[in-house]
C-alpha cells in the first residue's frame, strides 16, 4: 500500500509566546515493510534553530526553538510511505516460558536490546496484579505467540474505548480496574502485563488507516495517532500487536517510532515562555494513494496518541 501521509499539530496560546523549544518525533522509520519515499517537517512561524538526531532507539528525532513571538505554533509533517506485507514467526516457535528463561540470562545474544524492555519506565510499572489477571492468558508450556494473541484479543474483548476516560497520568492499574481508555492505555495496558510476567515488550507509536462508512468521502483532518506494542521473540524479532482492534500490526499500520513506553516516543513536546493558557489542535490525515480527502471538520482533540501539553 502507498500512502499520502500528513499530520498537524497546532497549538494556541492566550498569551504571546516569546520563545519555544522543542522536541518532534514525527519522522517515519525505514523498515523492511515500510519504505519513506519522502518526507518533511514545516514549522510555523519559522524556527530560528533546528537539528536532527537518532535517541537510544534509533528513531528520527527533530530539536527546534521558535523565537518569534507568536500565539500559535504549528507542526506539520508530510510524507509519501508504502508498506507491505510483514513477516510472520514459525507456528509454535517458542514457549513463553522458555522466552522468560532466554531473557534473564544476561549471556545470551540480544539481553542487552531487551533489557529496556524488561524493566520499570515513566509510565509502566510490573505489578504481580498485571500477572495474576493475565494468568490464563499463558498457560504451562503454551507457544508465546499464542499466549500473547490471547492478551491482545481478551484487551479488545474486555474493554471499552473511551477517549474521554484518560489522560497522559492513567496507569496500567486503573486502565485494567475501570476497563476502558484508548489506543495509549490499551498498549501500556499490554506491556505492563508482559513485563510482568517477564517479557520483553516496547511502546510502538504510528497511524492507522481508517476507512469511512461506505457511501461517504473521507474527511480531511478526521484520521487519528495510533499506538500498539511489540514483543520480543528471541531468535526472531519483534512481533507487533494492536490491542486497541485485537489484531496484528498489518499494512494499514503506519510506524513512526518506538520505545519502552509513551515517554521515548511522544509526537511532540516542549517548553515555552509566556503562553498563558493553551489548546490543542490536531489534524491526521493518512490517505491511500489515488484517493482524496473531501474538506470537512478538523479534530479539535489530539486523538488516541497526543503531543504532550507544553511546559511553561
Amino acid at each position: 500500500m502507498i500512502y499520502r501521509l500528513r499530520h498537524t499539530t497546532r497549538y494556541h496560546y492566550s498569551e504571546i509566546v516569546t520563545l519555544s523549544e522543542n522536541e518532534a518525533c514525527l519522522m517515519p522509520r525505514e523498515m523492511a515493510y515500510q519504505q519513506v519515499a519522502w518526507a518533511q517537517l514545516s514549522i510555523s512561524p519559522g524556527e530560528s534553530l533546528r537539528q536532527s538526531r537518532q535517541d537510544a532507539f534509533g528513531n528520527h528525532i527533530a530539536l527546534f526553538a521558535v523565537d518569534t513571538p507568536h500565539t500559535q505554533l504549528e507542526v506539520t509533517l508530510e510524507a509519501q510511505v508504502m508498506t507491505s506485507p510483514r513477516a510472520t514467526p514459525p507456528q509454535a516457535i517458542i514457549s513463553w516460558e522458555r522466552c522468560r528463561e532466554l531473557l534473564a540470562d544476561r549471556h545470551q545474544p540480544g539481553f542487552r536490546e531487551a533489557q529496556p524492555f524488561l524493566e520499570n519506565s515513566a509510565y509502566i510499572e510490573r505489578r504481580p496484579l498485571l500477572a495474576a489477571w493475565a494468568e490464563d492468558c499463558f498457560p504451562a508450556g503454551g507457544d508465546l505467540v499464542d499466549c500473547v494473541e490471547r492478551l491482545n484479543r481478551r484487551i479488545h474483548e474486555e474493554f471499552r474505548y473511551d477517549s474521554e476516560f484518560s489522560d497522559l497520568e492513567t496507569t496500567p492499574s486503573q486502565v485494567l480496574q475501570h476497563r476502558r481508555g484508548v489506543c495509549q492505555d490499551f498498549s501500556h495496558l499490554a506491556i505492563a502485563t508482559l513485563r510482568s510476567v517477564g517479557l520483553a515488550a516496547r511502546y510502538v507509536s504510528g497511524y492507522l488507516e481508517t476507512r469511512p462508512p461506505q457511501g461517504q468521502p473521507r474527511l480531511m483532518g478526521a484520521d487519528a495517532s495510533h499506538a500498539w506494542f511489540s514483543v520480543l521473540i528471541p531468535g526472531w524479532g519483534w512481533l507487533d500487536f494492536d490491542p486497541t482492534n485485537g489484531v496484528r500490526a498489518g499494512e494499514r499500520h503506519l510506524l513512526l517510532g518506538w520505545g519502552r513506553d509513551y515517554e521515548d516516543v511522544a509526537p511532540l513536546k516542549g517548553v515555552v515562555t509566556g503562553g498563558g493558557r493553551q489548546r490543542l489542535e490536531v489534524e491526521v490525515d493518512v490517505v491511500p494513494a489515488g484517493e482524496v480527502a473531501a474538506t470537512g471538520p478538523t479534530s479539535a482533540s489530539p486523538g488516541d496518541h497526543p503531543a504532550a501539553p507544553m511546559a511553561g
